[in-house]
């Protein structure tokens, strides 16, 4: 594996070298160390992003996870941190980036990255997810509001009508 042309496909897909895009790249190397992955092709490699960050790009670069084929899923909490399944072993890790440098420019944080091993960066953690299952296919209804193609597991049923999300009318008797 050619760690340097990984990193450029890393640049090249998510459109300039920084920080963020470090913690993905190093995060994926290791949870390819840890794990034994390679690139997905499939679904057999997960990972779920506590982030909709700059990292996110490089996972799905290096490991092959996308939204698309269903292996890439947002679990959202603000954390720089990511948890990476295999599918076929069972085996899991989660890994948890650990505090930088407080003080640190812009530029000395990305060197400050740069220059660390995984192993200094994250926390190994256990995974407190389920693997989820497999990506389903769903059929399309029409929505009889607007008429959009909708996936079946997203439509309502309203007064005997299939309705989409959007068109669809909230019922709340409490306020929450």
């Amino acid at each position: 594996m050619n760690e340097q042309k990984l990193w450029e496909d890393c640049v090249s897909f998510h459109g300039h070298a920084c920080g963020g895009l470090t913690i993905g790249y190093k995060a994926a190397l290791y949870a390819m160390e840890l794990l034994g992955l390679s690139r997905s092709e499939d679904e057999s490699v997960v990972c779920i992003t506590e982030n909709d960050a700059c990292g996110v790009d490089a996972i799905q670069v290096i490991l092959g996870c996308s939204i698309g084929k269903g292996n890439l899923l947002f679990h959202l909490r603000g954390k720089q941190a990511f948890s990476f399944y295999e599918r076929i072993s069972g085996r899991s890790v989660r890994l948890v980036l650990r505090p930088t440098p407080d003080n640190l420019t812009k530029e000395e944080k990305f060197h400050y990255l740069q220059s660390k091993a995984p192993a200094e960066l994250f926390d190994v953690k256990e995974t407190v997810l389920s693997l989820p299952e497999c990506a389903r296919l769903f059929v399309s209804k029409p929505c009889s509001c607007c008429g959009e193609l909708t996936a079946e597991s997203m439509l309502r049923l309203e007064n005997g009508k299939l309705v989409c999300l959007d068109c669809a009318h909230p019922y709340h008797r409490f306020d929450v």
